[in-house]
């Protein structure tokens, strides 16, 4: 097991954008997965198959774009501010959710939409945007609040993306729904 663990720690910090895409891809996978799960087999009345090609644009949304683009975010932040005080946290905090998370969903909802092929690529963002965002807010600020206080800078994408196993959930949830 130490040898596991020493590879672990070996390829996050040898290679942090590789190792964060991969870990973040298979979060999100298994975050749709665990959703049509319970969707389409428990909940449904008759079985339904899964829905392989919405899992395939989740892997290569949460492996492409996600864990590149948060472990550069969170390596700039924990650059530009130092520490775990409350000053810093909150700083941390409020970037995050108010400067960052905004384009995050933006480039979620367009980007699903290209790999959908939807004619129009922002209309599911125009109007699911604002409710996203404010479960974003109620989900994320304590989330991060305990990321940028007490988790280690190295695992701080593996904390957002075990985070974001329940949140990709909710997420799913949120994208399902008719405009």
């Amino acid at each position: 097991m130490s040898k596991l663990l020493k590879f672990i720690k070996y390829a996050f910090n040898s290679h942090p954008i590789v190792s964060n895409a991969l870990v973040y891809g298979t979060l999100y996978v298994g975050a749709e997965f665990s959703q049509q799960t319970v969707t389409r087999k428990l909940l449904a009345k008759t079985p339904v198959p899964y829905d392989t090609p919405t899992i395939g644009r989740y892997a290569i949304f949460g492996t492409t774009v996600q864990g590149p683009l948060l472990t550069v975010w969170y390596r700039w932040l924990d650059k530009k501010f130092v520490g775990t005080s409350a000053k810093v946290v909150v700083r941390k905090m409020l970037l995050d959710q108010f400067f960052m998370t905004p384009q995050i969903l933006v480039i979620f909802y367009v980007a699903m939409s290209i790999m959908e092929k939807k004619q129009d690529l922002f209309e599911e963002c125009q109007h699911k945007f604002i409710p996203t965002f404010k479960t974003s807010c109620m989900f994320w600020l304590p989330a991060q609040c305990l990321n940028f206080s007490v988790i280690p800078s190295t695992f701080r994408v593996i904390y957002v993306g075990t985070c974001s196993f329940a949140w990709v959930n909710i997420l799913c949830w949120i994208k399902r729904q008719d405009c």
